[in-house]
This record gives C-alpha cells, sequence and structure tokens, in this order.
C-alpha cells in the first residue's frame, strides 16, 4: 500500500514534559527543543522520543504562527530549522528521517504568516534537503518526500522563487529532483510530479523560465517524449501478448496514456510560447513523428515503428487531447501532403533520437 495516511492523529502525548492546561506556551516550546538539543546521539533508545518532540514542536509553531509570533521569534533565534538538517545529516533511523519530513510538511503546509513562510524558505535549509540522498527504495520515505516536494511548490510564486532557485549557482532542486522521479512505477509520485512542474511553469520569473529552457534542465521534454514512446511500445507489446491476464494491464497502461498527453496540454495551456516551442520540438522529434507518423506512413516500417493500427489510435488520440496548432498542423502536413517538406520527411524516417543522458531514474 503506497499512500499516506492521511486520517493519522498528528495530537501530541509528551504528557511528561507539559500539562494540557498551558500546552501551547512559549515555556513548552523551549523546553521541547532543550530536550532535543540534549541527545548527543541519537539511537534506538531515544528514537521515539525524538520523534515525539518533533511532531510537538511541529504542532506548536503552527499555533504560534497564528496566535503568538514570539513562538517563530524563538525558532529562529535558536535556529532550530538548522538543528533539523543536522540530525539529518546524521546516520539516523527511517522513522526519523519521516518524521523531519512530515513536520516541515505540516509546518510548510500550515503557516500562513508571510514573515513565517519567508524564515522556513530561507538559508537554504529547505534545498538541503531536498538533495539530501534519501532511500527511495523504501516507499514511505519516498510518499512523504514526494508530498512535502508538491506542498513547497505551491508556495512557489514571484516573491518566494529566490528561495528555491539560485540563478548564481543555476540550481533549481526543487525542479531537478522532482523530474528525476517523473517515470516512477508508482502514479501517486508520477501525478505529485506534473503537479508541481505545472506549478513551477506558472510562475512568471524570466530568470528561472531561462533556467528552464537551457540544459539539462530542458532536457526533461526529451525524456518526457522517449518516456511516451518506450509507453506505446508497451501498449503494443501487451497487445500482442494479450491473454485474460494482461487486461488489467493494458487498461491501465491506456489510462495512463491519457493522463500523459492532458499532462501536456496543460503545459500548452499556460501559453508560454518558449515553453510550447521546447517541449513540441522535443515531442514531435523523439516520438510523434519518428514513431506514431512513420508507424502508418512507411511501406516498410523499421523496427522502432508500432503496429498501424495501435499507431493511428494513438495519433486520434493526440489530435483530440493536443490544442497547440504547431503539432497538429505539422502532424496533419506529414499525414495529409503528398509532397511534404524535406525536413519534415527526414524526421519521419530517421531513426528515432535517443533519450538525453543520464536519464532519470525510475
Amino acid at each position: 500500500a503506497f499512500r499516506l495516511d492521511e486520517n493519522k492523529n498528528w495530537s501530541i502525548m509528551l504528557t511528561g514534559w507539559f500539562h494540557s492546561k498551558n500546552k501551547y506556551s512559549l515555556e513548552n516550546l523551549q523546553n521541547l527543543y532543550a530536550q532535543l538539543t540534549r541527545f548527543r546521539d541519537i539511537n534506538e533508545t531515544n528514537r521515539d522520543q525524538i520523534v515525539e518532540i518533533l511532531r510537538a514542536i511541529a504542532e506548536l509553531m503552527i499555533w504560534g504562527d497564528q496566535h503568538n509570533e514570539n513562538f517563530f521569534d524563538f525558532f529562529c533565534e535558536k535556529s532550530i530549522l538548522s538543528y533539523f538538517i543536522k540530525i539529518l545529516s546524521q546516520r539516523v533511523s527511517k522513522q526519523i528521517k519521516v518524521q523531519l519530513i512530515q513536520t516541515l510538511s505540516i509546518l510548510i503546509q500550515n503557516v500562513s504568516k508571510e514573515t513565517s513562510v519567508y524564515y522556513l524558505l530561507s538559508n537554504n535549509y529547505i534545498n538541503e534537503l531536498i538533495m539530501h540522498p534519501f532511500d527511495f527504495g523504501d516507499e514511505e520515505i519516498l510518499a512523504y518526500y514526494i508530498s512535502f516536494l508538491k506542498s513547497l511548490s505551491l508556495k512557489l510564486n514571484k516573491n518566494t522563487v529566490q528561495f528555491f532557485f539560485n540563478e548564481r549557482l543555476n540550481q533549481f532542486p526543487l525542479y531537478t529532483e522532482a523530474t528525476k522521479l517523473f517515470n516512477h512505477k508508482e502514479s501517486m509520485v508520477r501525478i505529485a510530479v506534473r503537479t508541481l512542474t505545472l506549478n513551477v511553469y506558472s510562475v512568471a520569473d524570466s530568470s528561472m523560465r531561462k533556467f528552464l529552457l537551457s540544459e539539462p534542465a530542458v532536457d526533461y521534454f526529451s525524456h518526457l517524449s522517449c518516456h511516451l514512446r518506450d509507453h506505446w511500445r508497451l501498449i503494443d507489446k501487451t497487445i500482442t501478448e494479450s491473454s485474460p491476464t494482461h487486461q488489467n494491464s493494458l487498461r491501465e497502461l491506456l489510462a495512463e496514456h491519457t493522463d500523459m498527453l492532458y499532462y501536456v496540454q496543460d503545459i500548452f495551456d499556460l501559453g508560454i510560447e518558449p515553453l510550447n516551442e521546447m517541449l513540441g520540438n522535443a515531442l514531435l522529434s523523439h516520438a510523434l513523428l519518428p514513431v506514431l507518423t512513420a508507424s502508418v506512413t512507411l511501406s516498410a516500417p523499421e523496427p522502432w515503428a508500432l503496429s498501424p493500427l495501435l499507431a493511428l489510435y494513438m495519433l486520434n488520440q493526440v489530435l483530440i487531447i493536443f490544442k497547440w496548432y504547431p503539432i497538429v498542423n505539422t502532424l496533419a502536413a506529414a499525414l495529409f501532403l503528398l509532397e511534404p517538406p524535406r525536413d519534415l520527411t527526414d524526421w519521419v524516417i530517421l531513426r528515432p533520437p535517443p533519450s538525453p543522458s543520464p536519464s532519470p531514474s525510475s
């Protein structure tokens, strides 16, 4: 089961450290911080205590954001966020790593004051967490990590982009780390990456968009196009090996294909022409012309071609869903003109270009 426990009770059970009648007090936050910093070594013996302290701090900070600005003043004064990152740099258990991600996710999602949000995002601590080498083979860690990234993307705007995108170093971990997971086997991860990228593209920041349109960031569109053509081949293979056990797999593959096309159209709908041109060129050169169009127009199909019926079905889907005219017009010209332009013909008859290297891990 690969999903977050959305019904988990985040209530604090640290009755030994504070009483319910003055639970939400600066004194309790100070006591929790003192308890946390007393742990020189983090091990199995104190793991559960540390997890509960982190939960308690998150709850108090959310309350303080609404009721008492002194809470965030103390949080900043003691640089508690940097202490979280220091904990993560140690060889700590999975439970503590998960709780750290949860704690920061809860803070990011729930703080409302602009100054509080800015503090959480400043000093590069969040980027350090994003770039931490987590074990994504662990489904629970990955589930909370990708949810955390999606939550961060919802805070992205023209004012906060400075905390995520480092123009001087040409680094944008929120985007580059997320897109490495775009073709993950779990649909929850793929959906989160698509949501995050759309949130990123929606921010009208010229420096950030320049980064997105340059290598290696722009390679994401080529990877996406290559993944689309690989998906067609997998569907073709599943149909060829059709059996009762393959029917559910085929339905899932077709549903995922439709989702991918709508995601691409969502990008086109943003109306960012330089981005659309990069994406459109990648789709045409890596997938639509050398695979789909070639499969129905060449008299001697190449080894990478699909069955003509499947290719026609996929072309139909593309032409129904895509509304960006340069792609629609290019496909129509390649399919129906008696003498298509030479450069268009070359794209159809030549072997599809390989996926850029390195390829994102799945």
